[in-house]
């Protein structure tokens, strides 16, 4: 029992679960799922659907993070990849072909990449700091969105784009295919393959790494190239989803959810050791509390404080420091169950 309270990922578990529970206490139908029209709807599948971008983001934060950096900037590069997508598509004679679309997504994806792989440039190669480098992208990049929609909310009518964000296949919303398949796909790489241990080990000791033969810069640049990949992709369901490109409010704050998630699910931002499932409950939490904040009828400007104090509660679970205050109060014998579970009797 107390090594199960002691894994990095009971707490966040343990939170998620009382999210669940409260809401299907204020409604009794809220775990329910039902079909309709061919479609799967219901309270789980909204959490799931909505935290899809939020999903992505987090997973290339995760890997950034797991180097010992972070990546400010993918806000922006999800503000970016919506306003190039539906403004080539809006533009073209026939927004609703397939191939208009597919072009659109390419080109979107494609600038996601440059923009990665100038983050890692920066990061790796000139060694700026990662909080700085990203920095230049996060105040650039609204401005870069804003002059390629010209200031306007740029919309469309485009059933073939509608499909990223708010299409269904098997029943099931297409986004959440999507995601899933991209973090099933992630963590096979990571965890299936060596690149897991590299990452680690980059993010450990990035000197070390180098010494020990790793071309730590090669793969620093890898994750921030990903990471904006990423972003790209979920600004793309982001404004599939409302057909529409904000420059100023698409992915705002996406960032700090991305590494709320990531701290919420055990991840250190001191690099190292990462948990992708870890960041799957994290966002998950997210999305609950966000739904949960909404069904009680609190301002949504309030949601942030909630937010708070969820993390600040998970993260103080998770604190050994905070535990071993706790663990002090505890009466003496039940201190020595805890650090002996299996104690052996010695006989004379």
């Amino acid at each position: 029992m107390m090594q199960l309270v002691r894994h990095r990922l009971f707490w966040p578990a343990i939170a998620l679960v009382a999210l669940l529970a409260a809401n299907t206490i204020n409604d009794p139908g809220f775990l329910s799922i039902r079909m309709q029209d061919g479609h799967l709807f219901g309270a789980l599948i909204d959490i799931m659907r909505n935290g899809a971008p939020l999903l992505l983001v987090a997973l290339g934060m995760t890997l950034v993070i797991a180097t010992r950096g972070i990546d400010l900037s993918v806000g922006a590069v999800v503000a970016i990849a919506g306003a190039v997508a539906l403004t080539f598509i809006g533009s073209s004679p026939d927004p609703g072909a397939l191939s208009t679309v597919l072009a659109g997504v390419g080109i979107a994806l494609a600038l996601s990449l440059v923009l990665g792989v100038w983050n890692g440039f920066l990061v790796s190669v000139l060694g700026i700091q990662p909080i700085i480098a990203t920095l230049v992208l996060m105040t650039a990049g609204r401005g870069i969105a804003m002059l390629i929609t010209e200031g306007q909310i740029t919309t469309i009518t485009s059933p073939a784009y509608k499909v990223i964000g708010a299409g269904y296949w098997l029943g099931l919303p297409v986004s959440i295919l999507i995601a899933g398949g991209i973090f099933a796909l992630v963590a096979l790489l990571t965890r299936r393959t060596a690149l897991g241990m590299l990452i680690e080990s980059v993010g450990i000791n990035p000197e070390a790494s180098r010494l020990a033969g790793l071309r730590s810069r090669s793969i620093t640049w890898t994750v921030y190239t990903l990471t904006a990949l990423f972003a790209g992709l979920a600004g793309l369901m982001i404004s599939s989803n409302v057909m529409a490109a904000d420059a100023n409010n698409a992915g705002l704050f996406i960032e700090l959810d991305a590494i709320l998630a990531v701290v919420i699910g055990g991840t250190s931002l001191a690099g190292g050791k990462y948990s992708l499932s870890g960041t799957l409950i994290g966002v998950f939490i997210i999305q609950t509390l966000t739904l949960t904040v909404t069904t009680l009828g609190v301002s949504p400007s309030v949601t942030p404080l909630f937010k708070a104090i969820v993390v600040i509660a998970v993260v103080l679970m998770q604190s050994p420091i905070a535990r071993r205050k706790l663990a002090a109060r505890r009466p003496r014998a039940l201190r020595r169950a805890a650090v002996d579970p299996n104690p052996v009797e010695v006989s004379a």
